[in-house]
């Protein structure tokens, strides 16, 4: 660590630096067992990481895994609505300063700042140590029990909570999600060269929206252009979990609350690495 640092790990070009290097953990709860912790992250926003949180959840726990969502988009939190949640609010523990999570109907335990708002539209308009700081309470602060995967739906980019949960959060491994655009490289580039800085390992890649597939002929359409995840991975040396392809039932279980209802098969390849983490 520089002598003349400001504590500031977003804003500092010191790679080795042994402050980031070596983070202090939280711990939960007393009352909480968390075996492993995922991220899903990447470096820009509207590529599907909240869907792809979702996903994964629920196919661990239909694969008999307790699992977990930490909602970490302070401002743009979508996990709610996904699973049909939006009108529940988190309760205190009853004597104690802790929040229960809010429990979908196959047992997925969430927690979103949706849930402690008067009304789900109300914005949350607060500076970025306030959010790094809900997003450490989220994880201290609620009872969550016994989970085996809980998996960490981060905002875009790589500022005050991308850097937050690396360094507060025992993650265990990241995923990085991206789309088929070209522009996308760039920003998953930084995402992957954030995580290597961190030292957080990284369990692979997935494409979001990679083609459409025709219902007559089964031909892939790249309505985003080629895909060069492919590319991308061999880069870094890291594996493909998953090209995900458009839909209409993805978009109409998600706007309904009913993705615990979705199958999604290309994420069987994802679902056997995360499991491989116990």
């Amino acid at each position: 660590m520089s002598e003349n640092c400001g504590h500031d790990c977003g804003h500092c070009s010191e790679g080795s630096c042994a402050e980031r290097s070596a983070p202090q953990k939280l711990e939960p709860n007393k009352d909480s067992k968390i075996k492993k912790v995922i991220a899903i992250v990447s470096g820009k926003g509207g590529v599907g990481k909240s869907l792809v949180t979702s996903l994964l959840a629920c196919k661990m726990q239909k694969m008999g895994y307790k699992s977990a969502i930490l909602d970490a988009d302070i401002t743009g939190p979508s996990i709610p609505e996904s699973f049909g949640e939006s009108d529940k609010r988190a309760d205190v523990v009853e004597g104690k300063d802790l929040l229960e999570p809010v429990v979908t109907s196959s047992g997925i335990k969430l927690m979103s700042m949706n849930f402690l708002l008067q009304n789900e539209n109300d914005p949350v308009v607060w500076r970025g140590p306030v959010i790094s700081g809900a997003v450490k309470q989220f994880w201290t602060d609620v009872v969550w029990k016994d989970v085996d995967f809980m998996f960490v739906d981060m905002p875009p980019g790589t500022g005050d909570v991308p850097l937050t949960v690396f360094q507060s959060l025992p993650i265990d491994g990241i995923i990085v999600v991206s789309s088929p655009q070209q522009l996308v490289r760039v920003i998953v580039e930084k995402a992957v060269k954030m995580a290597n800085m961190m030292n957080v390992p990284i369990l692979g890649l997935i494409e979001n929206m990679s083609y459409v597939k025709c219902p007559d002929c089964s031909k892939e359409i790249y309505v985003f252009g080629k895909s060069n995840i492919e590319g991308i991975a061999k880069t870094f040396g890291l594996p493909v979990l998953a090209r995900i392809p458009m839909r209409p039932e993805t978009s109409a279980h998600v706007d309904s609350g009913d993705i615990e209802n979705l199958e999604v098969p290309e994420l069987d390849e994802a679902a056997q690495k995360i499991k491989a983490l116990l």
